[in-house]
C-alpha cells in the first residue's frame, strides 16, 4: 500500500540495508531508554539533518478514548513500531514503556492505523526472520495441581518432522507420567529444556518450524521464545475463585479438574465420558473425551477410586481448572459425593430432583431412534467428533466428516475411517459384545497403547512396540512388558489356580562359593590338561550281596567291602595306584582308597588307609567314624587328602552308570553303578535260563603312565574278587 511505501522508504533512510530487526530494535530501544530517538539515529552516522524528520510531542499519557491498536509484525519491538509511526506521519503521546507485541499505544486520533505485513518488509530478511514463525511448544499442566513437569523423555528428535496429535514428548508431572502430542503440524526446531530438566507449567520447551526450510531460522531465536502468554497455572486459579465455597466432605476423595491441553487453553468441552457414574475406574485409565481450542483428548484418571459424580456433562463446557468429576476412594462414599457435587456445580442434588424432570425423560427415550440414522460420529448438536488427524485427512481429500460413520471409541472417527470412505470401502467394524455393560476404552486402529514409560524404555532401547504383547488392562504396553523383553526382567510366574498346589519357591540369583565349594571346582579344574582314558565293565553281584547280607548286622557298609576289594585288585596292578610326575611314573606302596562323600555344601573324600593290609570288621569300623567326622566337619587333612586311588559310588541313587573326573595327583577313579537284574543262559537250569544281579563299574585313569589294557587286566581282576567272597574275607 501507498503508506507501507513511504514507511519503508523512510525506515531505510535511517537503517543500514538488510541489518534485520536485532539491529534496530536495540538501537533504538537505547533511545527509547533515553527519551532521545535522535541518539538511534546518531549511532548510525546519519547526522543531524535526518533527525530534524523526527518530532517527539509530549510526555503525559493520553486518556483512554484515544488508546489505538497496532498488530502485526509481532518480532518488532516497541522502538521500531515507533519509529515507523512517527516516519508515517503520526505523533506520539505516550509512556515510553509500553509493551512489545499486541500492545496498546497512545496515538493522536489523527494518526493513521496500520499493521506491517508478516513477509514484505524489509526486516524480515534478517537472521531471526521474522517471516519463519515458530510454534511455541508449552510446558502443559496435567493436572491442576501441577506447578511444574519435569520431561522424562522426547520422543522427536530435533529436525524430526511431526504432526498433529502424535506424542513427542513424556511429560513426568505430580501425580503420573503422560504422553504430550503435538497440536500443529511442522519440524522440531529447537528443544529448550532436554529430558531430565524441570520447567514450570506454562514455560516454553520447544519450538516447531512450520516448514523444514524454516528450521533454522526458528531455531536461531529459541533464546527469545518464551513468557508472554497466560499459562494454565495462572488461569486456573481465577476459575477456583469464581466456585462458590462448600464443606468439602471428611473423608478421601479426589477432583478432577478441566485440563489445560495447551498453553492457549482457556476452556474445554467434554466430548463424551468413557465411564459412568458408579463405574470403578483405575489410575491411567482414559475416562473421557475434552475438545480443546486445538484438538479432542482422551483424559486418564490419576487414582483409583469409584466415578462417584459427574459435574460438567457431555456437551458442557468448564474453564481450565474448574472440577468436572469427583472420584470416591470408597464406594460406600458415592452418594455423599454426588450431594457435594451439586453445590460445586449449582444444580439441585439428585435427593432433591425437581418434579418436572421425569416428565422430560420421555423425549430422551425417543431420542436414540432418530439419532440412528445418522453417523456415529456426529454428536449432539451436530458436532462431528474426529481425531485431529481424520480431520486433516479429510481436509486435503476435500471429504465432508459428517457423512463418515465412525469406528473409534464412542464414535470417534479416525483416519483409517476417512481412507475408507474417501475410497469407498466399508468399514470394518470389529464384533462387539452384546449390550457392554459400560463404556470400554478401544485404541483407534494403528494406534499401539502403551504407558508412557514404556514408550520411553522402547525408545532407549530401540524396540518396535508393535512387536511387544501388552499385559496392561486393555492390552496396554507396560514398563515391565518392555523389561522382560529386553531381559532385564523374567516373566512374573502366573499364580496357581484355586485349590491347587502353591508354587515351589526356587532359588534365585547368585550365591557366592563357599571354601569348600572353591576348592572342588579348583581340583576339577586342574583335571582339564590331564589326558585320560575310560574302560567299563559288568561284574556278577549275587556272591558279593550275599556276603554283604552276612557281615551287615556287623556294622560292615557297602562302602568298606568295595574299597577291600579294589585294594586287592590293585595289589595284583601297581600301575592303577600310581600317579605321573615330571615325566616319569610315580609309584605309592601304601594302598589309600578314598572314597567321596556328597554332604551339605561341598564334596570330600574320606581315605581308608591300608585298605589291603585290614580286615572288613576293621575298615567297616573306621569309615563308619570318618563318615561322622566328614558330616560334622573335623576330619584332619590327612584323614582326606591322602588317597592313592578313589571310589565314586552313586548306585544307591539309582544310577545304572557314569563317568567320573579323574582327581588331580592319582592315576585312576572307579565310578560304581547300580545293581540291575538280568536273565541270561543257563544251561544248568530247568528252562536254560537264569536271574542275576549285575553292576557296571567304569575306570577313569591318566593316559599318560596307564594304558588301556592296565585298566581291563584290572577291571577283570576286580571282577574276579567281588564274585569270591572268601578272598575278601581273608
Amino acid at each position: 500500500s501507498g503508506i507501507y511505501s513511504r514507511v519503508s522508504h523512510q525506515l531505510s533512510r535511517f537503517l543500514p540495508p538488510f541489518e534485520g530487526t536485532r539491529r534496530a530494535s536495540h538501537d533504538l530501544g537505547c533511545a527509547r531508554e533515553k527519551k532521545d530517538v535522535a541518539s538511534s539515529v546518531k549511532a548510525h552516522g546519519r547526522g543531524e539533518k535526518n533527525y530534524k524528520r523526527i518530532t517527539l510531542k509530549g510526555v503525559k499519557d493520553p486518556p483512554k478514548e484515544k488508546m489505538t491498536f497496532i498488530k502485526g509484525a509481532r518480532l518488532i519491538s516497541t522502538s521500531a513500531l515507533l519509529t515507523v509511526l512517527l516516519l508515517s506521519g503520526g505523533s506520539y503521546n505516550g509512556p515510553s514503556n509500553v509493551v512489545s507485541g499486541f500492545s496498546p499505544l497512545a496515538v493522536s486520533k489523527n494518526a493513521p492505523a496500520f499493521a506491517l505485513p508478516k513477509t514484505s518488509s524489509p526486516l524480515s530478511q534478517s537472521s531471526t526472520a521474522l517471516n519463519a514463525e515458530a510454534i511455541k511448544i508449552t510446558m502443559p499442566a496435567l493436572s491442576s495441581t501441577m506447578k511444574e513437569g519435569r520431561v522424562v523423555s522426547w520422543l522427536k528428535s530435533e529436525g524430526d518432522e511431526i504432526e498433529a496429535g502424535e506424542a513427542i514428548m513424556v511429560v513426568e508431572s505430580d501425580k503420573a507420567d503422560m504422553d504430550v502430542e503435538a497440536f500443529e503440524d511442522g519440524f522440531l526446531a529447537k528443544i529448550l529444556v532436554g529430558e531430565g530438566e524441570s520447567a514450570p507449567v506454562g514455560d516454553v520447551v520447544a519450538l516447531i518450524a512450520s516448514e523444514e526450510s524454516e528450521i533454522d531460522d526458528v531455531a536461531a531465536g529459541g533464546g527469545e521464545a518464551s513468557g508472554g502468554d497466560v499459562t494454565p497455572s495462572e488461569a486456573a486459579p481465577a476459575a477456583e475463585e469464581a466456585a462458590p465455597a462448600a464443606a468439602a466432605p471428611d473423608f478421601e476423595f479426589s477432583q478432577i479438574d478441566m485440563p489445560a491441553l495447551s498453553s492457549t487453553m482457556k476452556e474445554g468441552k467434554v466430548v463424551s465420558w468413557l465411564k459412568a457414574e458408579g463405574d470403578p475406574i483405575s489410575a491411567g485409565e482414559a475416562i473421557m473425551v475434552v475438545e480443546s481450542d486445538k484438538a479432542d483428548m482422551d483424559v486418564e484418571a490419576f487414582e483409583d477410586g469409584f466415578l462417584a459424580a459427574i459435574i460438567t456433562g457431555e456437551g458442557d463446557s468448564g474453564a481450565v481448572g474448574a472440577p468436572v468429576a469427583l472420584i470416591a476412594a470408597e464406594e460406600g462414599d458415592i452418594p455423599a459425593l454426588q450431594a457435594y457435587a451439586a453445590t460445586l456445580s449449582g444444580a439441585p442434588a439428585p435427593a432433591a430432583a425437581a418434579p418436572a424432570a421425569p416428565a422430560a425423560a420421555a423425549p430422551k427415550a425417543a431420542a436414540p431412534k432418530a439419532a440412528a440414522a445418522a453417523p456415529a460420529g456426529a454428536a449432539a448438536g451436530g458436532r462431528v467428533v474426529a481425531s485431529p488427524l481424520a480431520k486433516k485427512k479429510a481436509a486435503e481429500l476435500g471429504l465432508d466428516l459428517s457423512t463418515v460413520v465412525g469406528t473409534g471409541p464412542g464414535g470417534r472417527i479416525t483416519a483409517s475411517d476417512v481412507e475408507n470412505a474417501s475410497s469407498g470401502a466399508a468399514p470394518k467394524k470389529a464384533a462387539a459384545p452384546a449390550a457392554p455393560a459400560k463404556p470400554v476404552h478401544i485404541p483407534a486402529p494403528g494406534v499401539i497403547a502403551a504407558t508412557p514409560t514404556a514408550r520411553a524404555l522402547a525408545k532407549k532401547a530401540k524396540i518396535d512396540l508393535s512387536t511387544i504383547q501388552g499385559t496392561g488392562e486393555f492390552g496396554r504396553v507396560t514398563a515391565d512388558d518392555i523389561k522382560m523383553a529386553t531381559g532385564e526382567k523374567k516373566p512374573e510366574r502366573k499364580k496357581a489356580a484355586a485349590g491347587g498346589a502353591a508354587p515351589v519357591e526356587l532359588p534365585d540369583g547368585f550365591v557366592a562359593f563357599t571354601t569348600m565349594q572353591r576348592a572342588v571346582s579348583n581340583n576339577m579344574e586342574k583335571t582339564l590338561t590331564t589326558p585320560i582314558f575310560r574302560v567299563s565293565r559288568e561284574i556278577e553281584m549275587d556272591a558279593f550281596n550275599a556276603l554283604y547280607q552276612s557281615v551287615k548286622p556287623k556294622g560292615v557298609t557297602v562302602s568298606a567291602l568295595l574299597a577291600k576289594a579294589v585294594a586287592l585288585a590293585i595289589e595284583k596292578f601297581p600301575i592303577i595306584n600310581s600317579s605321573y610326575e615330571n615325566g616319569g611314573t610315580n609309584f605309592k606302596a601304601d594302598i589309600n582308597i578314598a572314597m567321596a562323600v556328597a554332604i551339605d555344601g561341598g564334596l570330600i573324600t574320606p581315605t581308608l588307609k591300608y585298605a589291603n593290609e585290614r580286615n572288613i570288621m576293621e575298615l567297616g569300623e573306621n569309615w563308619k567314624e570318618l563318615v561322622g567326622k566328614a558330616k560334622a566337619g573335623t576330619l584332619s587333612p590327612d584323614e582326606y587328602t591322602s588317597g592313592t586311588f578313589t571310589i565314586s559310588n552313586l548306585g544307591m541313587f539309582g544310577v545304572s552308570q557314569f563317568d567320573a573326573i579323574l582327581p588331580s595327583g592319582q592315576g585312576g577313579i572307579l565310578a560304581i553303578g547300580g545293581t540291575q537284574e538280568y536273565i541270561v543262559p543257563d544251561k544248568q537250569a530247568v528252562l536254560g535260563m537264569k536271574k542275576v544281579s549285575k553292576m557296571t563299574v567304569t575306570l577313569t585313569c591318566d593316559h599318560r603312565q596307564i594304558y588301556g589294557a592296565d585298566g581291563a587286566l584290572f577291571l577283570k581282576e576286580l571282577s574276579n574278587v567281588m564274585t569270591s567272597p572268601q578272598v575278601l574275607m581273608k
